[in-house]
């Protein structure tokens, strides 16, 4: 089903790129979340006394495959521990494909929704026993994001949604 999936977002952006014009944007993000999926679901194998992550950092490219569709992957690493005598460490890692409509557009500002579907994987560290991963689904939804642009090169965004990159991120855009 994975594979299906990823095999048609390759087609569409394959479509999307063929069929625009030249000038094709790409678009280099770096965010920060906070309150991410990994803290509100069990994503750490059913360890108790979990401390809530101190966020998560995402770095995403998206590339436009129309005017107003953009899709593309991201990276997305967050970090917690555990409470109590016998004290761990988690990490989460996840990598997602990510789609981006922009529905409202005035000037330097942008509304758009943006979805993401993948994989996130949880390295869970004991301290008296040998680290090992469990894999989860990954997802991001946000109804409502807005971006802003400094110039011609460089934005900033902000997301209001729930998922692995966060209930409420923010960060930094390029263009190339």
């Amino acid at each position: 089903m994975m594979k299906k999936f990823f095999m048609a977002a390759l087609i569409a952006l394959g479509i999307g790129t063929a069929s625009s014009n030249a000038q094709v944007p790409a678009q280099l993000t770096l965010g920060y979340g906070g309150y991410t999926q990994m803290d509100a679901s069990d994503m750490h194998d059913g360890w108790h006394k979990v401390n809530n992550a101190w966020g998560a950092l995402t770095a995403g490219v998206n590339f436009r495959v129309a005017p107003k569709l953009w899709i593309g992957p991201s990276y997305t690493f967050s970090s917690t521990s555990t409470k109590g005598e016998h004290s761990s460490s988690l990490a989460y890692h996840a990598i997602m494909l990510n789609a981006r409509y922009d529905y409202w557009q005035r000037r330097a500002v942008k509304v758009y929704a943006h979805v993401g579907i993948g994989a996130e994987i949880t390295h869970l560290m004991p301290h008296d026993g040998d680290s090992y991963n469990k894999s989860y689904c990954a997802f991001q939804i946000v109804p409502v994001g807005v971006e802003y642009s400094l110039n011609r090169n460089v934005g900033i965004f902000g997301e209001l949604g729930y998922g692995a990159q966060g209930l409420i991120q923010a960060g930094v855009h390029f263009n190339f």
